[in-house]
């Protein structure tokens, strides 16, 4: 019975795992920071996007450094060792598809909660730019592991 499930198991290699991380991350922070870029487009002059733009870009780098790249190496330190082949969904580990339901329904909540856009473009520049730029290690690793095949 195991091994007729095991036969449709979506199954790729380690590197294309890496791979599909990396351009998840990279796909997420780019349409956290086009959002960002809308609203403080569309911000009145007064309100000074670029200083909103500042405080997120600040803010980015210490989420980067700080929590993203652990992240990324914890993610990169379960999926590189297995030998063989994985399941296409485990580039990710299970418990953080719910962490990533959570983050969805709070994004949700934020983007339609009264709080004014710039603000909020704060927080998106911060996770956006962040993601982009831990992306970075997932396809360092990527083209290492290809150019090893």
């Amino acid at each position: 019975m195991k091994r007729n499930i095991e036969k449709y198991k979506p199954a790729v290699p380690g590197s294309l795992l890496v791979l599909m991380a990396g351009a998840a991350w990279v796909c997420v922070g780019l349409m956290l920071l086009f959002s960002a870029g809308m609203w403080l487009y569309a911000a009145s002059p007064e309100t000074s996007p670029y200083a909103f733009a500042a405080v997120g870009f600040v803010l980015a780098l210490l989420v980067h450094h700080f929590g993203f790249l652990r992240i990324v190496d914890g993610n990169l330190r379960r999926i590189l060792p297995a030998d063989g082949k994985k399941c296409l969904f485990s580039f990710v580990p299970w418990k953080s598809y719910l962490l990533i339901v959570f983050m969805v329904i709070l994004g949700l909540l934020l983007r339609y909660s009264p709080i004014p856009r710039p603000y909020l473009a704060v927080c998106y520049i911060a996770i956006g730019l962040a993601l982009v730029l831990s992306s970075i290690r997932y396809m360092r690793v990527f083209f290492r592991e290809i150019r090893k095949a």
